[in-house]
């Protein structure tokens, strides 16, 4: 799948990092504005360096930027990365889609010639006492 250049590694990243519900907290919290990694990490309930690596796999997947501010680095959702994946998760969705359409069509045509394939004459029905088919097997003749 290729979206807007993205590879196949590149939307692994991406949904990758989208996995993670503090990393999707993250890109939330930085939407409105650039917070630096030591003001996200007073948000979570884990050490800096674990919030750091958060970031990081945002980084890697296209979805936050750093800028330096000062001394500060902040950390800023790239808007347009997270358009990516919305536009991903559509080709995804227009794909299953057409796969659902197509198997549904021919779950119709078959519906309406029959399956194509006749079974064998008795298959697939039990016998009935007095149709003329009962078993003898353990009966005394």
């Amino acid at each position: 799948m290729v979206v807007d250049g993205l590879t196949d590694d590149s939307v692994d990243r991406l949904f990758h990092a989208l996995a993670d519900a503090t990393r999707r907290d993250i890109l939330r919290r930085c939407v409105r504005a650039g917070l630096s990694v030591s003001r996200l990490a007073e948000a979570y309930p884990m050490s800096f360096a674990a919030v750091q690596k958060h970031v990081t796999v945002l980084e890697r997947a296209g979805l936050v930027t750093k800028q330096r501010s000062g001394r500060e680095r902040l950390v800023r959702t790239d808007p347009d990365a997270v358009d990516r994946a919305r536009q991903a998760l559509g080709e995804l969705e227009t794909a299953w889609r057409a796969r659902v359409d197509r198997m549904s069509g021919l779950l119709v045509d078959e519906a309406r010639t029959g399956s194509g394939t006749e079974a064998p004459s008795g298959a697939g029905t039990a016998a009935r006492p007095g149709d003329g088919r009962e078993t003898t097997e353990g009966q005394d003749r």
